[in-house]
């Protein structure tokens, strides 16, 4: 069992909040063009483009963590069925990872959380990023297993269900933050192997389309 991170296993609505609050905006402002971006098909990373020409994430990140105001997760940001789910589906003898297209950095941030993973591993790791195909290739043989013995749940469409689903893996559509609410009215969400609106209903899902 695969697991996106942001918005399916973490909340990032405190991560946007730092966000705002580094560049003089509201959170609700920040939530407004997030949404924005995500209906034009924008990465994420250039949300603040429009608003502030030339914003560079990666050097305003650095400026962040210099000022004593990184981008981070905490336990605090852990959705309240994040954990209970990764304990039942290890006890039921699936192998947990949690895999996304964070940078290398994330890698103690993650590990900080003590998640019940048995793996986890970034995009920098795998050396390529969702949606790429190569993303969800290298990613099972990292787990050793074959595609179309593993699931990967996430809260995109674009990023997470197709393709995955495109891939030979179960694809898991998790229904919740910025980008499902926009996401899920798209046709192609029908490609979902199982929908969810939480975690705690993912195990007994799986164990009937396994019985089946």
């Amino acid at each position: 069992m695969f697991f996106d991170l942001g918005e399916t296993l973490v909340n990032e609505d405190r991560m946007w909040a730092g966000w705002a609050r580094w560049i003089g905006l509201e959170p609700s402002t920040v939530s407004d063009l997030l949404q924005a971006a995500i209906e034009r098909g924008e990465h994420h990373r250039d949300v603040f483009a429009r608003i502030r020409p030339g914003f560079d994430w990666e050097a305003e990140a650095e400026a962040r963590a210099r000022a004593a105001d990184p981008e981070t997760w905490t336990k605090e940001d852990l959705y309240p069925d994040a954990i209970p789910c990764l304990q039942v589906l290890r006890a039921h003898g699936y192998l947990v990872a949690a895999a996304g297209n964070q940078p290398a950095s994330f890698g103690a941030i993650v590990a900080a959380l003590d998640l019940p993973l048995d793996l986890y591993v970034t995009a920098a790791d795998l050396g390529a990023e969702k949606p790429a195909p190569d993303f969800f290739a290298r990613l099972a043989a990292r787990a050793g297993v074959l595609p179309g013995e593993a699931a990967y749940v996430g809260d995109r469409v674009d990023n997470d269900v197709v393709p995955a689903k495109q891939a030979g893996m179960l694809s898991v559509f998790i229904r919740r933050g910025p980008w499902a609410r926009v996401q899920s009215a798209w046709p192609e969400a029908s490609a979902a192997d199982l929908t969810v609106d939480s975690l705690l209903d993912l195990p007994a899902l799986l164990s009937a389309l396994r019985a089946s």
